[in-house]
């Protein structure tokens, strides 16, 4: 319900019901939206009000418009939100059922750059794996993780059937804060064909370095994603 009484702007209060709507599963991937004016009519709402709300949707990949075709709630999005949790996490809070497949499995990987980022000598041996995640037939992530050596014994059975964090978790190690860095570029060859893109699709990029309670760094990772399966959804505090 709208309360025009609240110092919320009207277009974010229905913004924000409208994502609730999607989240909870109300309005389904696929289907169509209520056109603006039908939506401005049935809640006693402006135009320009109902249509600022509708971009905020659209901005955070909630909804697709298509020339000609109308506007519709986006295919399988997944949303981060600001807390520390895995992909998977995302999928099955969702109620998704995400399927992994591990590519590459080496625990004695010497890679300086992500040596550094864990806060270790250029020269530690780290458990680096590469997976590709689904959901259902569509892969949504490409994802490439280095661990600290005490994590070497993590096997690709494990990697392939739980996620990193819960593995993580069930050793004692709770990530509980990481930096992030969000960005955009065109796909690689190889990650074009294991994403299942096409030529000219863009691909998003996160890098991320987590870190346990103590201060610890746990993990760095290097994901990216398919531009229509994920999208990043950050509330900002004023602290």
């Amino acid at each position: 319900m709208i309360d025009r009484s609240s110092p919320v702007p009207l277009y974010h209060q229905l913004a924000e019901q409208l994502t609730a709507a999607v989240e909870d599963g109300r309005l389904q991937p696929g289907d169509p939206f209520e056109n603006e004016l039908a939506l401005a009519e049935r809640l006693d709402l402006s135009r320009p009000t109902v249509r600022r709300a509708i971009a905020e949707l659209v901005n955070r990949g909630l909804l697709v418009r298509r020339r000609g075709v109308g506007t519709s709630v986006a295919s399988q999005v997944i949303h981060r939100r600001d807390e520390l949790t895995s992909l998977y996490d995302d999928m099955v809070r969702r109620g998704q059922q995400p399927r992994t497949e591990v590519l590459s499995h080496s625990p004695e990987t010497i890679d300086a750059t992500a040596a550094l980022a864990l806060g270790l000598p250029p020269d530690t041996p780290l458990l680096s794996v590469q997976r590709l995640r689904y959901v259902g037939d569509i892969p949504t992530a490409l994802m490439h993780n280095w661990l600290p050596p005490q994590f070497a014994d993590l096997s690709a059975e494990d990697l392939g059937g739980e996620s990193l964090y819960a593995l993580l978790r069930a050793r004692g190690v709770r990530p509980v804060i990481a930096h992030q860095t969000i960005g955009a570029r065109r796909p690689l060859p190889r990650e074009r064909k294991l994403l299942g893109l096409s030529v000219g699709d863009p691909l998003l990029t996160m890098t991320r370095r987590a870190y346990a309670v103590n201060g610890a760094p746990v993990e760095y990772g290097d994901h990216c994603y398919r531009y229509d399966q994920y999208t990043f959804d950050v509330t900002v505090h004023d602290r």
